[in-house]
């Protein structure tokens, strides 16, 4: 059996190379670019703390803080490391492919272009959509609360973890129209079946958004949402590339049915 598996696993391991290795080269460049990049990823907590500002005496002292010796060094990494998961992102999905190719047919493997650009695509909107939209609604409420009170002090340390995670939860939910469209074309899933798990759907969405975003009900429904409108596009997606078989009518209950008709005829008359 050990036998069987280990050209997989010698694949696997190749594919796992030249991913990570592709990902330690990108650290070191996103390393170069890293304070604009935190800049970046700064400028929606900088914006709600000058709104709220605008609204309270108190939440014009706030600030962004560190609380280690080494604090702005640690956080140029995570900043770094996140980047660089995105910028090499390509290279990743690309070997996700390779290593399941073998085990497709001639045309599904022509497909690695589309998923590549695909996925890459859907992970930046997922992004840009909880940079732009989720992030600012979230930061203005969280921050807001409670701010005739206490003084903001954020700590950047844990900003940036907290920022990087609702980002790539974001970036990975948008993945699913894609996620569907392949399923669907290696014929593992099709339409009636993803209608009939929208229910659980529903609850697993409400679940991950929970688990994936700051504990506040607004920035949850805000990834609920658009998640259940991205399961109701998949399925369009999934119906148009593995559409299921029609219902077989059955015939003997037709046979019945017609008896019976033919009998409340023959009652009235």
């Amino acid at each position: 059996m050990f036998d069987d598996l280990r050209p997989h696993l010698v694949e696997l391991r190749k594919r796992l190379g030249i991913a990570i290795g592709s990902l330690i080269v990108m650290f070191f460049v996103m390393f170069y670019f890293h304070e604009p990049i935190l800049t970046w990823m700064v400028a929606p907590l900088d914006t709600a703390l000058i709104e709220v500002g605008k609204k309270s005496l108190h939440a014009a002292d706030g600030m962004i803080t560190t609380g280690q010796v080494g604090g702005a060094f640690f956080v140029a990494l995570k900043v770094s490391f996140f980047a660089a998961i995105v910028g090499s992102l390509p290279i990743i999905l690309s070997q996700i492919w390779m290593f399941i190719a073998p085990g497709l047919y001639a045309n599904e493997k022509k497909m690695i272009i589309p998923f590549i650009v695909g996925g890459t695509t859907m992970f930046l909107v997922g992004v840009l959509f909880a940079y732009y939209v989720v992030t600012p609604f979230g930061f203005d409420f969280l921050i807001t609360f409670g701010s005739f009170k206490f003084t903001p002090l954020i700590n950047i340390e844990d900003y940036v973890g907290f920022f990087t995670k609702i980002l790539f939860g974001f970036g990975i939910a948008f993945e699913l129209p894609i996620f569907a469209y392949f399923l669907a074309l290696l014929g593992m899933i099709d339409d009636r079946q993803m209608i009939a798990f929208f229910k659980y759907a529903v609850i697993i969405i409400f679940v991950v958004a929970a688990l994936l975003t700051p504990p506040d009900v607004l920035t949850q429904l805000l990834m609920a949402g658009p998640l259940i409108i991205l399961y109701g596009f998949s399925i369009l997606i999934v119906k148009i590339v593995n559409p299921a078989p029609p219902l077989e009518e059955d015939e003997d209950d037709e046979d019945e049915e017609e008896i019976v008709v033919k009998t409340k005829d023959k009652l009235e008359k």
